[in-house]
């Protein structure tokens, strides 16, 4: 299987030991609901060419090439790290871009002519197959339509439509999951046939999270009432409501094996994580006093650290005291059953937590990154060890490292501003 890059960069590894080759053939689907319409598509009009890399053309120079005039920026209408944090992609109102967080680069994009905006760009790992969905005003697909773009055949093989618009996309490399407004589509990602259909509440945002271990299938979205999750175990065919808060679900998070869920309200000042299996809480950790939009949850791969980011400007890193050893099985987990590993600061007057309110004795956050207020970011754990990598719709992108030990302020390792074009690729494509 070919690679997403476009650049000269070591193949990326194969993700699936049979690529989807059944793409290419039409295959029996199920077509008894019409608000889904799975479709394979016939070979469309070339492409726009592939633009070629900074670092390819950075030793050439050209003493005959004017100064560059003042480029406007993309809008960025979509960022998402893609499944193990390593790469995230971006869709503009120009087309979509993928980018490598270790080191960072970009390695890839693609710009469209006419209609190009993108609003949706689901990553599969490091592969060449990507999830689209059209955006802005001018989108370059329709808003109702999921488009399978293989770069290897540099096309769309395949689409999925619906009645209404679509609000998110979810790939494992077995599983497309499909999100609109009240309804959650499972399918096959071999023949895109339909496997299941979940009813949700109003979910504007999309919310839906799936775990990536090859041996458990886990899926996650927001229930039939206000704080609810639903929690569907695909393996063991069981399905487990949880009432994670009083106010409305604004984001969660799924370790990769689908152990453990964090959640968090519209009201943002708690982050409660449970485990999966049976509903119970393990632990309660607080952002803050004051509301706040929660932007992101993300786990360490080790699900030893949970960072959160909201609207206050502040990315935290909470410690996690789970034992992630007792939780393969259907017994309710207590706080006895919690091995502390890591120690989250608690307030000093937590000693009489029975006769001040709840809040005197929250556990808060180990280590802290200021940014902007006011603007949106996401965020996920570096590769490298105690880091953070932050991602913002204004383009920035940090990498950050906190101490385990003592906590604090984070220190900030890198930062680049991902929506400034680099000078090779303007000259190598108006100039060419």
């Amino acid at each position: 299987m070919a690679t997403l890059s476009a650049f000269s960069s070591p193949p990326w590894p194969n993700p699936n030991s049979d690529p989807p080759s059944t793409f290419l053939s039409p295959p029996q689907l199920d077509h008894s609901d019409p608000s889904h319409i799975p479709t394979f598509l016939s070979p469309p009009p070339p492409p726009p060419p592939m633009l070629p890399s900074a670092a390819a053309d950075e030793d050439v120079q050209n003493p005959n090439i004017p100064d560059r005039p003042s480029l406007p920026l993309p809008s960025l209408l979509h960022v998402a790290f893609n499944q193990d944090s390593g790469c995230f992609a971006t869709g503009t109102d120009r087309g979509f871009k993928i980018f490598n967080c270790d080191p960072f680069r970009e390695i890839f994009r693609r710009d469209f002519d006419h209609g190009s905006g993108i609003g949706t760009v689901e990553m599969l790992f490091r592969c060449n197959i990507l999830a689209l969905v059209g955006g802005a005003h001018d989108p370059q697909y329709p808003l109702n339509k999921v488009m399978i773009w293989d770069d290897h055949q540099s096309r769309c093989i395949g689409e999925l439509s619906f009645r209404s618009e679509v609000r998110g996309v979810r790939l494992r490399r077995d599983h497309i999951v499909v999100v609109l407004e009240q309804k959650i589509f499972v399918y096959s990602f071999s023949d895109l046939k339909l496997l299941h259909q979940i009813e949700t509440m109003a979910n504007p945002k999309g919310l839906c999270v799936v775990s990536q271990s090859a041996g458990s299938i886990v899926l996650v979205c927001p229930g039939l009432q206000k704080g609810q999750v639903r929690v569907e175990h695909y393996s063991s065919k069981r399905t487990k409501f949880i009432m994670a808060h009083d106010s409305r679900i604004a984001c969660f998070a799924l370790t990769q094996d689908g152990h453990l869920l964090a959640t968090a309200s519209t009201k943002g000042t708690l982050v409660r994580i449970f485990n999966t299996f049976d509903g119970s809480l393990l632990q309660e950790v607080r952002r803050g006093a004051d509301r706040a939009e929660i932007y992101s949850l993300a786990f360490s791969s080790t699900a030893q650290w949970l960072a959160v980011s909201s609207d206050k400007g502040t990315v935290h890193v909470f410690g996690l005291k789970v034992n992630l050893g007792n939780l393969g099985s259907d017994k309710s987990h207590g706080a006895s059953d919690l091995s502390r590993s890591v120690s989250s600061p608690t307030s000093s007057l937590s000693f009489i937590k029975g006769v001040l309110p709840k809040y005197f004795s929250s556990e808060w956050s180990v280590a802290q990154f200021r940014l902007l207020e006011g603007y949106q970011y996401i965020v996920a754990f570096g590769h490298q060890k105690n880091t953070v990598v932050i991602l913002g719709l204004d383009g920035s992108f940090y990498r950050c490292q906190f101490d385990p030990v003592s906590g604090g302020e984070m220190t900030q390792l890198e930062y680049h501003n991902f929506l400034k074009p680099e000078d090779a690729f303007y000259y190598a494509n108006v100039f060419s």
